[in-house]
């Protein structure tokens, strides 16, 4: 069982080896949703603006990046251009941070001190990833409930699992950040 807790170097995080493999498989999956950076052959890209920005149609990366304006699509989408790619890069910044961290798993699994940098980028990965398995499944005030309906051979069952882990995980690591 994986343990977060506020040491004298930092932050101590463990994790079996199943919950590292776990954490991995989503921050890679986050880190391919998100998509590469922009080349630098784009001279606009390369100052962190965007040449056009629409709002996307995967609802998860709609939940990533919501429109800042819901009112008004022609201020949203100007809001978007100058925002998203530098949006996008803190994310794919962040997921690798805990990609990094996690590097160095072993089969006894993953034992790694954060200082307050990383623990800040581990909390904003974990909140990315807990927003788009929560976008995925649907989630609102009553998944509790309904997760405690599901057959257990439903496939769902374990992505609705891996939610309710990653909210214990990042509870701890707010507790020992504060």
């Amino acid at each position: 069982m994986s343990t977060v807790k506020k040491g004298r170097k930092g932050v101590v995080v463990r994790l079996e080896p199943e919950e590292a493999a776990l954490v991995r498989a989503l921050m890679e999956q986050l880190v391919t949703l998100l998509g590469d950076a922009p080349d630098g052959d784009d001279e606009l890209a390369s100052i962190g603006i965007a040449d056009k920005a629409e709002k996307p149609d995967d609802p998860v990366l709609a939940r990533l990046f919501p429109d800042a304006y819901r009112d008004d699509g022609d201020a949203a989408g100007e809001f978007r251009r100058y925002t998203e790619l530098g949006l996008r890069d803190g994310k794919r910044e962040a997921a690798g941070t805990v990609l990094g961290a996690l590097a160095d798993a072993t089969s006894s699994g993953v034992d790694t001190v954060l200082d307050k940098e990383q623990a800040q980028a581990w909390l904003r990965a974990l909140n990315d990833v807990r927003l788009a398995l929560g976008t995925r499944l649907d989630i609102s005030e009553e998944w509790y409930e309904e997760a405690q309906d599901l057959d257990p051979r439903d496939p769902r069952t374990a992505m609705f699992a891996a939610y309710d882990w990653l909210t214990m995980l990042q509870e701890s690591l707010v507790q020992a950040v504060w």
